[in-house]
């Protein structure tokens, strides 16, 4: 019995505004946590890049990893802190790596998720200097295909993309053979996916889920970055976001990810999933600007119930739990009702909730405060200051400002 310290690491890149109202509210929440006879105390430090002994002890209990899907150094560095030193790091490292879009397209496909229509198509060019046995292995096996003969079996029209995506890089909607053949030309070596275009949906939502959280959002793909994040709020009725939340959080136990966000079209009352392999998500307030209290907040509520607690880093994904409800002669309805239920005991749902019930009732009235502080402001500019030109970033810091005040005044979680 006495004071136990838990320590959060956060690896962190071009983050800003994000981590220093995470480090700022748990200074604020200042919890002591009774629990197993202890009284938890909580230190967060930032993670620093440098050489490692493989067999060297780690002080984090949890680590929050921003990283891993681009610096590899710091991916190899969270598979050693799992398997050697048993730290909880969200999100899993080998997951990330492993099942990209291309991977969770196919296997929610499995579960009967109405994705639509995707196909594979091999690179236009390659490396022979890196690759050179590549020209000896398409001259034996390699087939001439027509792109265009692809969007006659995908649909038009139709989206080419990268099959590993990623900020909508290289995403290119083609109408016709012609646009096809030429954005085929353009993309270079990147393997890519054709995808059918959902036409005639009435709303796009992207669905954030942080451990057991989810938040919905109305998201514009045409309006410029800072505003494709919408302010609306009651947009759809409780059953779509009984869907939505059913679909992301059954996405987000079936590959191990704790934080991930799921892009999904309602056509005709149906929600098709489009991108959700999206394990590290914008978590940025010049994006998110409305929603960015609600992302701080979820950011430390699963954070700190995953120290508090010892949860652990699940040593396989287990799919077959999924695959045997596929296989049931059920409606789509009924089966995912089967996968959400997998998905909130992995999460932990019901002792996640008793927790935040418990020890972080107050992080609501804490959080709202806060986001009068200068310390919050300040955070604000950096983050804008950081991205756009010097003549505006007053006036950008000013609208994320007030539309942050506008979440305080709405009662919006």
């Amino acid at each position: 019995m006495g004071e136990v310290v838990k320590r959060i690491g956060l690896s962190l890149g071009a983050d800003i505004c994000w981590p220093a109202c995470y480090e700022h509210l748990m200074k604020r929440l200042d919890l002591r946590i009774p629990m197993g006879g202890d009284t938890i105390r909580f230190d967060v430090e930032r993670v620093t890049i440098e050489p490692f002994d493989l067999a060297q002890p780690v002080k984090y209990d949890v680590v929050v990893d921003r990283l891993t899907h681009w610096y590899h150094t710091t991916r190899e560095w969270m598979k050693k802190i799992v398997v050697h030193d048993d730290v909880y790091v969200l999100n899993n490292p080998w997951s990330i790596q492993a099942n990209e879009k291309h991977t969770s397209y196919a296997a929610m496909m499995r579960l009967g998720m109405p994705i639509p229509s995707t196909w594979m198509i091999p690179p236009k060019s390659y490396d022979t200097a890196t690759q050179p046995d590549v020209k000896a292995t398409l001259m034996q096996y390699g087939k001439l295909f027509d792109v265009g003969a692809v969007g006659d079996a995908v649909g038009w029209p139709m989206f080419l993309k990268p099959y590993d995506g990623g900020g909508w890089r290289n995403v290119t909607r083609v109408k016709d053979k012609a646009a096809a053949l030429k954005a085929y030309n353009d993309s270079g070596r990147s393997v890519m996916h054709a995808q059918a275009s959902v036409e005639g949906f009435d709303l796009f939502v992207r669905c954030i889920g942080f451990g057991p959280q989810t938040h919905c959002i109305k998201y514009d793909a045409d309006a410029p970055l800072h505003d494709r994040y919408t302010m609306a709020t009651d947009f759809m009725a409780q059953k779509d976001y009984d869907t939505l939340r059913k679909i992301t959080l059954t996405i987000n136990s079936f590959f191990g990810w704790d934080f991930n966000s799921c892009e999904a079209l309602r056509k005709d009352d149906v929600w098709h999933p489009i991108d959700f392999a999206n394990a590290c998500p914008d978590s940025q307030v010049t994006s998110l600007h409305f929603h960015f209290p609600w992302l701080v907040k979820a950011y430390l509520r699963w954070s700190i119930f995953c120290a508090a607690t010892d949860r652990k880093v699940r040593h396989n994904l287990d799919w077959q739990p999924f695959f045997d409800i596929a296989a049931k002669d059920i409606s789509f309805e009924e089966k995912l009702d089967g996968y959400a239920a997998i998905a909130e005991q992995r999460l932990e749902r019901d002792r996640f909730e008793e927790f935040c019930a418990k020890h972080l009732a107050h992080l609501d009235d804490v959080t709202d405060d806060f986001f009068t502080s200068p310390e919050a402001k300040d955070a604000v500019r950096r983050k804008t200051a950081a991205l756009f030109p010097a003549h505006e970033v007053e006036r950008f810091t000013e609208l994320f400002w007030q539309r942050i005040q506008t979440w305080r005044a709405s009662g919006q979680p």
